[in-house]
């Protein structure tokens, strides 16, 4: 497990989370600052809205499915895209998240550019519709009372491609005891 919230890390929520708006999630951190807070976007939320109806330009770059996804419960009306560069280059309306290696490749999309000049110059790409945010020491505070996992993300967690097992998957990885909770329930009253 990681020891440090840190960006490209993982948020994994414990069983013990149980708000709709992360419950079973997994949050790539985009940001994090002790005195400033800790922004990040749920990766495993795929929403019935297609990129299609929203950002129509964009679409033919998204990765699948090709669906807006659930990035968190703060400003939903807004939109995020991640995207991968081929290379390590970093081309005009990309930013490079500031975070450890295996995010090297990684970062964020200008929607506001035109998808033409990003076009040959990603390989992947998701949009987000709003984000997860705490401020400073609140998502501390939700760590000391067990409500999260902090665990190192790999290249592929941000596009895997079957969102809904991402929790397991990111789970069943992690060495010790932290694999076995990837077989807890969905609901422990049924077991």
């Amino acid at each position: 497990m990681a020891e440090a919230i840190y960006v490209g890390g993982l948020l994994v929520a414990t069983p013990l989370l149980d708000d709709p708006n992360f419950r079973r999630s997994v949050v790539l951190v985009l940001e994090h600052d002790e005195d400033g807070g800790t922004l990040g976007v749920v990766l495993n939320r795929p929403s019935e809205v297609s990129v299609t109806q929203v950002l129509p330009s964009w679409d033919a770059l998204v990765t699948g499915p090709p669906v807006l996804f659930e990035g968190g419960p703060v400003q939903t009306d807004s939109a995020l895209a991640l995207a991968v560069v081929l290379s390590g280059e970093e081309p005009l309306g990309w930013r490079r998240l500031q975070g450890r290696a295996a995010v090297s490749r990684l970062g964020t999309v200008d929607l506001d550019a035109p998808p033409e000049i990003l076009a040959g110059e990603i390989s992947q790409m998701r949009i987000f519709a709003g984000y997860a945010g705490w401020t400073a020491g609140q998502l501390d505070n939700e760590l000391q009372e067990g409500a999260w996992y902090v665990v190192d993300s790999e290249p592929g967690d941000t596009f895997h491609p079957n969102p809904d097992t991402l929790w397991r998957t990111v789970l069943r990885r992690q060495k010790g005891d932290l694999a076995l909770v990837a077989t807890f329930p969905d609901d422990p009253l049924l077991n």
